[in-house]
């Protein structure tokens, strides 16, 4: 029988922390009741973007976003009545936020202020949206979360061209969250958290999807979350629960494995630093920011072009 080669394994570093005087302690939190067993929590950091030198990363219950430095400087960018998740950089410079409450939300970074983008899908509201990312030609994918899991795989997977044309490309997803695409754009990795895997979405010429499968298993108390993909083609895997991050092979073979030094709750990753090869990770439950060096960059990422 033949077995894999074992992955290397690798601890990263806390590059920097959640300030103090950015600290909540609100005693209840609707988020954090439905989604953290109705602890109380100071933040819940997620969708890290490298813009502007700078890190991005979203607070999801208290509808925040923060700009950070790799000096570990913070900044409150904006502030709202929402609870934003995924983030990707627009074009003209603005950020597209998929926002559990509000839906698909656009940042102007200069002035602070969000503004409804996409709040609905044929008047019907969507379930929780959760991630986001664009292809060369400007289309949006982005994953529709909520509540659904392995007793509710009613999760849907969504691609938005940029003339507004809007295609449900899954409706039987248990729990989708991040997504992101091969460096061909011929597949598009969805990572199911509840499912505890992540799956394989061929895209055909005509835009639809065919022989979907699941690409890679995991374990533990949950599943795939934020998903990044290497200039190699290498697909890495957020994994909270774990606090791993998974660097798999084209066969899903872990060929390394990163681990966080504080917390389990290793949410999502991008590719950034000065010289775009490190890796830096949202740590929610310490509201750490974890850094490792990677021996090459990721994938292009690139910016909407919608109207």
């Amino acid at each position: 029988m033949f077995l894999a080669q074992q992955p290397v394994v690798r601890d990263a570093k806390v590059l920097t922390t959640l300030p103090d005087s950015f600290r909540r302690h609100d005693k209840d939190n609707a988020w954090a009741h439905a989604n953290r067993g109705g602890a109380t929590i100071d933040s819940f950091l997620e969708g890290p973007v490298w813009a502007e030198d700078h890190l991005w990363v979203t607070d999801i219950p208290y509808g925040r976003v923060f700009r950070v430095s790799m000096q570990g400087d913070w900044e409150l960018v904006a502030e709202y009545d929402g609870e934003p998740n995924g983030m990707k950089r627009l074009a003209g410079g603005d950020f597209l936020i998929t926002d559990y409450r509000n839906g698909l939300v656009r940042l102007d970074i200069r002035t602070g202020n969000v503004s409804p983008f996409l709040e609905r899908r044929n008047s019907e509201r969507f379930r929780g949206v959760n991630d986001l990312t664009f292809d060369s030609a400007g289309n949006l994918y982005f994953t529709d979360q909520g509540q659904t899991g392995m007793h509710d795989p009613a999760g849907r997977v969504y691609r938005l061209s940029p003339g507004g044309k809007l295609d449900l490309l899954l409706a039987n997803a248990p729990s989708p969250n991040g997504l992101v695409l091969s460096p061909d754009e011929k597949v598009l990795f969805v990572a199911m958290t509840r499912g505890n895997c992540v799956w394989r979405v061929p895209l055909q010429a005509d835009g639809s999807v065919s022989k979907v499968g699941q690409f890679f298993t995991s374990y533990g108390p949950s599943g795939p979350d934020g998903l990044a993909m290497r200039s190699d083609g290498h697909l890495l895997v957020a994994n909270p629960g774990l606090g791993y991050v998974w660097v798999l092979n084209h066969r899903a073979e872990p060929v390394e494995v990163i681990r966080s030094p504080t917390g389990a709750s290793l949410t999502n990753l991008c590719f950034g630093g000065e010289d775009g090869k490190t890796l830096l990770m949202t740590e929610s439950t310490t509201g750490a920011i974890l850094c490792i060096d990677m021996p090459m960059g990721g994938a292009p990422v690139h910016g909407g072009r919608l109207a």
